[in-house]
């Protein structure tokens, strides 16, 4: 629908059409609740591949899958956002439009320390293995890593909801997950909540307590 009718406005600007018939389809939103995370077994399979073909990019896997940041936040990041002596990642700018502290956990830290001793400057975190030049975007050999590990239905930023569902599957808080995910609002973290079996379990629990009283 919004393609059709943002296509026929065209058209009726450059007077190719003399009307817009799109409009008379009504809008229906889009069901953007698609959870997609990488199962053990897959992230297994992804890794054996990756440490053939992409050795150099383990790193960045790492830090997706530990930071949950967002592809954009992730391939823009330079040394001068990072403090390892304090454990953090700064985003100055996100999506939401506010800015963010990530904590880094030990395998986080580990990764980028070793990046940050190996790194020939202090700009860009991640470069391209070829041409040790800023990597934009890790498309290209993601998608053969995929491809090869026989992995479907995944993106780069499935990445990011593997790091919000194991963090909920795993017993942390929503309104914690909130925040390290830097999600707007909890509504968008609670779409994750129905994958932990214990989140609902707990809740209900509470009651035991006051019928014995």
């Amino acid at each position: 629908k919004t393609v059709l009718s943002k296509a026929y406005q065209l058209a009726l600007k450059n007077v190719d059409v003399s009307s817009n018939p799109a409009r008379l389809v009504d809008h229906r939103p889009e069901n953007n609740r698609r959870i997609r995370y990488l199962l053990d077994k897959e992230e297994v399979r992804l890794r054996e591949v990756m440490s053939v073909n992409a050795p150099a990019q383990l790193a960045a896997l790492d830090v997706a899958l530990n930071t949950g940041m967002r592809k954009g936040e992730q391939f823009s990041l330079e040394w001068a956002q990072i403090d390892l002596e304090r454990k953090r990642i700064y985003l100055n700018q996100t999506k939401n439009g506010s800015s963010r502290e990530i904590p880094l956990n030990r395998t986080c830290w580990t990764v980028l320390k070793t990046l940050y001793d190996k790194r020939p400057d202090d700009g860009a975190v991640f470069r391209s293995s070829r041409y040790n030049k800023p990597l934009a975007d890790p498309k290209k050999w993601f998608e053969t890593a995929l491809r090869d590990a026989k992995i479907r239905n995944f993106t780069w930023n499935d990445l990011r909801h593997t790091f919000i569902s194991r963090l909920v599957m795993r017993g942390v808080d929503l309104r914690t997950v909130q925040e390290l995910a830097g999600h707007k609002s909890i509504s968008m973290t609670v779409r994750y909540s129905h994958l932990s079996p214990q989140h609902n379990q707990k809740a209900i629990e509470v009651l035991d307590a006051q019928g014995n009283v």
